[in-house]
């Protein structure tokens, strides 16, 4: 257990600091305020009441050069943490990419962030080929993102390899440069911001979506994850203080 430094917080007579558990490869970090006098300890989340709630995220996320799909300019942005390996992340994934550009063309903006936990082997490699990709063809992006879960009981850490110049074949790719990128992991770099990103977020967990802003932690059915989005469609006509225009360059 790693407790960090106490700095001010929004609340006068309160510190702050961050907690980090870890044990093997997994770790959990959270925020606890502290009285001055040290006796009273208080775990839960600040929000500002006379500005967006979720201001302190929305500061935090960087969308600038990330895959994304749906309108630009919306007044709704949907951040994803994800893990290819990740099994709720398959079922998330295709709830998002069957689900937002068909039920709303202009409201909504999608982005999706890698975060590749430490526990899954083939994973990070995944994360750094898609970005690979990316770097190449935006739209394959998309291609490889969707080939990777439909075929994610099938991949392993030793055929990854295989599988990906099977997947390239006839895309709009360059096979030598993207195995040159994979194999000298020149989007590592990438993928380690994408991580940080998420942790400073407190995300321990995939997937973990943010709408305009506002943590989901874990795989969200669509009538719920709808009903967020309705309600911030119709928050922002009048707030206006989100969607891409706010939070994404």
């Amino acid at each position: 257990v790693e407790v960090g430094d106490f700095v001010p917080s929004p609340i006068a007579g309160l510190l702050e600091t961050t907690v980090r558990a870890s044990f093997g490869a997994a770790s959990e970090q959270q925020v606890f305020y502290v009285s001055t006098d040290g006796k009273q300890i208080l775990r839960g989340a600040i929000f500002p009441a006379a500005d967006n709630p979720f201001r302190a995220e929305l500061n935090k996320i960087t969308t600038a050069f990330q895959p994304s799909f749906g309108a630009a300019g919306a007044p709704v942005v949907i951040v994803a943490y994800s893990d290819f390996q990740c099994p709720h992340c398959r079922e998330e994934a295709k709830v998002l990419r069957d689900n937002i550009t068909k039920t709303y063309p202009k409201e909504v903006r999608f982005y999706f962030k890698d975060m590749p936990l430490p526990n899954h082997d083939w994973a990070r490699t995944a994360a750094i080929a898609s970005r690979c990709i990316f770097r190449q063809n935006p739209l394959a992006f998309w291609e490889f993102h969707d080939w990777v879960f439909e075929n994610q009981a099938t991949i392993t850490a030793a055929n990854f390899n295989q599988k990906l110049a099977e997947f390239i074949k006839g895309k709009e790719i360059d096979p030598l440069q993207l195995n040159r990128c994979v194999e000298k992991k020149e989007t590592e770099e990438e993928v380690n911001k994408s991580v940080a990103e998420a942790k400073s977020l407190g995300v321990n967990s995939t997937p973990t979506l943010f709408v305009n802003g506002r943590r989901l932690a874990g795989a969200t059915a669509w009538p719920n994850l709808k009903q967020i989005i309705d309600f911030e469609i119709d928050y922002q006509k009048t707030a206006k203080n989100a969607g891409e225009q706010e939070c994404c360059e």
